[in-house]
């Protein structure tokens, strides 16, 4: 069957717990009685009638219900709450569904997923739960098992709602639409789409609300292609979406750049007659500033004003940050001051938003001075806030100031918020606190992830504990937790920088055999470290075995080793990375450019052949054409200028070197 290829979590033991003795339906009864009495007055006189005597309820109490109490959710709740077996409160919430006129509320479900819950661990299965029921007296029907695919759903216990829908097929009974539809929305929201979609297909009779759980979810999944699909047949049946979701199928096309498709929902909503409300205005506008078409979000604000609607806070948002990273800040500063020209005032997202991008452009003070609008305004600084703020103090390198900056808030910092104060602490020269402040997460609950172990390395590497810090890298390589590239790379990084290059090295050729997750950014910066080192020889080591690996090597790494060799004065090898690089298309740099030419005057014996290459070369594109051209004159001059010195027009005093290598020197300088 379908179900069993998307079934999660199904239960293997069907063995029946003993339930343990029950009391009477009467004891159900004597709880709303109490309630009567409650001298707290839980109900008033119009919510009951006269409870008939206990002698009485216990030959027919449900039609002593039926006749003597009029249920309210209230009274319904307050039953249910006091009840001391969950059994026979599940079983009268069950009865009461099935009384005229009357529908449990949204506190009643949600009362009953804990329940339900409850019986679900102790009875195992749903076919369990619902054999106690029979011993209660509750008579099963399609109803009951489908109350129970419906708490499971509302308390998001997806695993039971299959189950429960298997059962409704084990037992005859004809699945609905409801019931469907809710099987329908579990698969989509655990992400089965391709089987959610082949119910949607297989449902005979559809409605309104199965096509609106189709398209809320598949946007919720920025599956912009089924989304198509399902709206397109759901505008086929004549079943238009709400302004609601309308709203969610604007916002998923533009946050996936698709304005054309986006401007088409909304001229659909026009002819619809659905109203376009600011919100819908906004969305448009927020996708045209992420499209970076900040004339056409500028266009449709002026149409915007002109239907009558203004710019709220949240649409000046869009255009604010939409300018800012289009590099127009006069433009940004210009709706912020309109703003505040008609009374609106930033709330926190703007103030997050002018931090970033005041400090992104490099404009620190004004960054810090936007923090302070929140002062101003009597906002609390959130998580992202904090980021944004730490971030701007670590670019200007004021590292003093953070304390100053937060003092007197009451922030209630997250885990991203907490990495990126151990990432302060590293920068800000105070390794230590890096290392206290981890603990400190620790022991308040928080679960580190890979960014809260960078961090901590770096703390330990920067502190001279390197010893700790293998040890806890070891400690994430057995356990894999938070264990990828960045962590090596910090590691690698931290261990270099403390002089510990062997370590380094072997921790780098561990990771690799063992097939780590190690990137070009883990390998350049070992590289860099041990060059910096002056372990030439073991950096190239490693550029090779980045290469066998399958990782290609950067411009800035050929060029690091290039520059390792030429410092070396190792011409042959300078010669076979050239060449390499030929190979691989990559450029050399200006600096390594003026190292070569440094070799070319001081070691006459290999001038001609390096010349030689480097002039073969140069029509490759791998050489700084001016640069280059700028070398070989200069070259020329000096060749010329020794010439005359030495009194003779037709040889190059090249030392050692052969005539031949005399020849590839005039050639190459002709």
């Amino acid at each position: 069957m379908l179900w069993i290829w998307f079934s999660t979590g199904r239960v293997a033991s069907r063995r029946m717990l003993k339930m343990e003795s029950l009391a009477s339906f009467q004891c159900l009864c004597s709880q709303i009685q109490y309630f009567a009495h409650d001298p707290q007055g839980s109900f008033s006189p119009r919510y009951y009638q006269k409870f008939p005597d206990s002698s009485n309820i216990s030959d027919d109490p449900q039609s002593y219900f039926s006749s003597r109490i009029i249920l309210t959710p209230r009274v319904v709740h307050k039953t249910i709450s006091n009840c001391r077996s969950d059994i026979l409160a599940f079983s009268f919430f069950l009865w009461c569904a099935k009384q005229h006129n009357y529908f449990h509320d949204r506190a009643t479900l949600t009362h009953m997923i804990g329940i339900v819950s409850r019986l679900t661990q102790r009875f195992r299965t749903v076919k369990g739960i619902v054999k106690e029921l029979e011993e209660v007296g509750c008579v099963i029907k399609p109803q009951t098992l489908m109350f129970l695919l419906r708490i499971y759903w509302f308390g998001g216990m997806y695993d039971r709602v299959f189950e429960t829908f298997e059962e409704i097929l084990g037992c005859g009974y004809t699945p609905n639409t409801f019931s469907r539809n809710i099987v329908m929305d579990v698969l989509f929201k655990i992400e089965r789409v391709e089987v959610a979609l082949r119910v949607l297909k297989e449902t005979q009779v559809p409605n309104f609300l199965t096509y609106s759980i189709a398209v809320c979810n598949l946007c919720k999944l920025n599956d912009l292609v089924n989304l198509q699909d399902v709206l397109n047949i759901m505008l086929r049946k004549s079943y238009y979406p709400n302004e609601e979701t309308f709203s969610v199928i604007l916002s998923c096309y533009c946050k996936g750049g698709r304005i054309a498709e986006a401007k088409q929902i909304l001229g659909l909503m026009i002819v619809l007659g659905v109203p376009v409300s600011d919100r819908v205005w906004g969305i448009l506008i927020d996708g045209y500033c992420k499209a970076g078409n900040m004339d056409a979000a500028t266009h449709l604000l002026e149409k915007m004003i002109e239907s009558g609607y203004s710019a709220n806070v949240v649409t000046c948002t869009s255009l604010i940050k939409g300018f800012f990273e289009s590099q127009m800040p006069s433009k940004a500063f210009g709706i912020l001051d309109t703003m505040e020209s008609r009374g609106c005032f930033p709330d926190l997202v703007l103030c997050n938003v002018l931090i970033d991008s005041l400090s992104k452009m490099g404009r620190y003070e004004d960054a810090i001075n936007a923090f302070f609008l929140l002062r101003e305004q009597g906002l609390t600084p959130d998580s992202y806030t904090l980021c944004s703020l730490i971030t701007t103090v670590c670019l200007s390198k004021q590292y003093v100031e953070l304390p100053l900056l937060i003092t007197g808030f009451e922030i209630q910092p997250d885990l991203v918020a907490c990495n990126s104060f151990l990432s302060y602490f590293c920068k800000a020269g105070y390794p230590a606190g890096a290392i206290e402040f981890y603990n400190d997460m620790i022991d308040r609950g928080f679960v580190a992830d890979k960014y809260t172990f960078a961090g901590l390395l770096t703390g330990l590497c920067r502190s001279s504990r390197t010893g700790e810090a293998v040890k806890v890298y070891h400690g994430l390589v057995r356990s894999h937790v938070g264990l990828d590239s960045h962590i090596n790379t910090v590691i690698i990084n931290g261990l270099i920088k403390s002089g510990k290059f062997h370590k380094a090295v072997s921790l780098i050729k561990k990771a690799a055999s063992e097939k780590s997750q190690l990137d070009d950014v883990s390998y350049t910066i070992a590289i860099s470290g041990l060059l910096t080192g002056g372990q030439v020889g073991e950096a190239y080591a490693l550029f090779r075995q980045m290469k066998e690996v399958g990782l290609v090597p950067s411009k800035q790494t050929y060029n690091q080793i290039l520059s390792g060799f030429c410092k070396r004065s190792d011409v042959c090898m300078v010669k076979d990375i050239l060449l390499q690089m030929v190979d691989a298309r990559i450029e050399v740099d200006h600096f390594n450019l003026r190292l070569m030419k440094n070799l070319l005057y001081r070691y006459h014996r290999h001038s001609a052949s390096f010349l030689t290459l480097l002039t073969n070369i140069s029509n490759s594109g791998i050489l700084p054409k001016e640069a280059y051209n700028e070398m070989i004159n200069e070259l020329v001059h000096h060749v010329n200028v020794r010439n005359v010195h030495a009194g003779t027009f037709n040889n190059l005093d090249v030392g050692t070197s052969s005539s031949d290598e005399t020849q590839e020197l005039a050639v190459a300088v002709g």
